[in-house]
């Protein structure tokens, strides 16, 4: 038989045992001691860091909301200056358009006159023509209109002498 020997230093478990209870005793005194100071000091100093968060967040609100009406306003404006611009498109438009169009009937206007210049040239270069033609056979004529010319101014001249 062997013979089983006790042994007398403590146990680890004995001496654990004893030693988690006081732990916990002393960290529950000092959770107590570190909440009621807390509590204590909110209450001697007066700020509480939610009511602070609760300022915080409805400032926050309250510039949201206003940064956000500034933006409709300035997003209407810019509406109201876009049809604006539009406005003066269109009729910057219409008015280009009517000077296409009074700019194409001068066009046809110019042609329509350079054509007519062109038919009174041709009509007066043919007249000059004939005229040069004709010249030289109406020198011989020219005495008998000349006698002509005369005799008409003799019987004017009469017939003013007779008045």
């Amino acid at each position: 038989m062997i013979p089983i020997t006790r042994d007398t230093r403590p146990t680890s478990i004995a001496r654990a045992g004893t030693q988690p209870i006081a732990l916990a005793a002393a960290t529950l005194l000092a959770v107590l001691v570190g909440v009621a100071s807390i509590a204590l000091w909110r209450t001697y100093t007066g700020a509480s860091p939610e009511l602070d968060r609760v300022v915080a967040a409805r400032a926050l609100q309250a510039r949201t909301v206003q940064a956000s009406e500034q933006l409709v306003e300035k997003t209407k404006g810019l509406e109201a200056t876009q049809q604006e611009s539009i406005d003066q498109l269109q009729l910057v438009q219409d008015q280009l358009s009517a000077v296409r169009r009074l700019l194409a009937s001068q066009q046809a206007d110019t042609k329509r006159l350079s054509e007519q210049v062109s038919t009174l040239t041709e009509a007066i270069d043919g007249l000059r023509q004939s005229f040069a033609s004709a010249q030289p056979s109406e020198s011989a004529a020219a005495p008998t209109r000349e006698r002509t010319g005369r005799a008409r101014a003799h019987v004017v001249r009469r017939n003013k002498s007779r008045s």
